[in-house]
């Protein structure tokens, strides 16, 4: 059965569009013929991504971990749309932190949960006034690891399950005046998140003591194997970009969108098997059955 949908134009801003996910959404809602505030984080980005799209296109300069550059950037959409209001707004701005929790340095962790957790709140809070005007629909990014949990990457996951919450909160909240909240859960996205983030876990196990290489060592090269199988699978940023279009057009939108079969898997597991039996899949996979012995 085919999906009904209603066009709606007007002016949409996407936050983290310099690359992957964000881009990707940019300049698909941009084909679609929305004038689109693509959020970016340096002009030299912003240029590059004039350069593949129409003129309906404004790069903005945003980092949603910053106040002053988050009201800059609201006072140049509202200046752009005037007393059409905002049509939607898409929260694709992200990091990924990874490593181990036992030793992971407190600021990075303090440091994800302000971009991921934090700037989508304070973004949101920002542009509420001309969503309202136009009774605008708000999409944020989340994951599947906002359903299930990974070992190393714990700070992630932790953010992207802060986000399930705070975007069924949201919904509730804004429902009576007719704001949609929609959240996208994609699998394993073809994007160098997941490239950078198993890095970074290596470098910080790397810089730490000689025994935490004996207890991490063997799980830390599992996940890089696990990593470069799923990176070969990993679906094109466009199926997302996509899943983010139907969200702001749908007639009736979806609370939640599960794109790729890897994600579609992962929410079942979630649903059915048991902690204990996810556990021990997992585990095995990465290594982790083994206890190190002790000396």
């Amino acid at each position: 059965m085919a999906v009904t949908r209603t066009v709606i134009t007007g002016a949409v801003v996407v936050t983290g569009a310099s690359r992957g996910i964000g881009e990707a959404c940019a300049l698909h809602l941009d084909r679609l013929g929305f004038s689109v505030f693509a959020g970016v984080r340096r002009e030299a980005d912003g240029d590059a991504l004039k350069q593949k799209a129409c003129n309906r296109l404004t790069p903005i300069l945003i980092d949603v971990t910053d106040t002053a550059s988050i009201t800059s950037a609201v006072n140049i959409v509202a200046n752009g749309v005037g007393e059409a209001g905002l049509a939607g707004l898409v929260n694709n701005a992200g990091i990924a932190v990874a490593g181990p929790l036992e030793f992971l340095p407190l600021a990075r962790l303090r440091e994800q949960f302000e971009v991921n957790v934090i700037g989508q709140v304070a973004v949101t809070q920002a542009f509420l006034p001309l969503l309202q005007k136009s009774k605008g629909r708000i999409v944020n990014l989340g994951s599947m690891e906002g359903r299930m949990a990974m070992p190393f990457l714990g700070p992630y996951c932790a953010s992207k399950f802060a986000l399930e919450a705070l975007t069924d909160s949201l919904r509730l909240e804004l429902r009576p005046r007719g704001i949609s909240v929609s959240i996208v859960e994609p699998g394993v996205v073809a994007t160098p998140i997941l490239e950078k983030s198993i890095a970074a876990a290596e470098e910080i196990v790397k810089n730490l003591p000689s025994q935490v290489h004996d207890l991490y060592d063997t799980a830390i090269s599992a996940g890089r194997r696990v990593a470069d199988e799923l990176v070969k699978a990993a679906i094109p940023a466009d199926v997302v970009a996509r899943a983010v279009a139907r969200a702001l057009t749908a007639k009736r939108p979806k609370t939640r969108y599960i794109v790729g079969r890897d994600a579609r898997l992962v929410a079942m597991m979630a649903r059915f098997v048991p902690d204990r039996i996810r556990d021990w899949l997992m585990a095995r996979q990465m290594g982790l059955l083994k206890r190190p012995q002790s000396s």
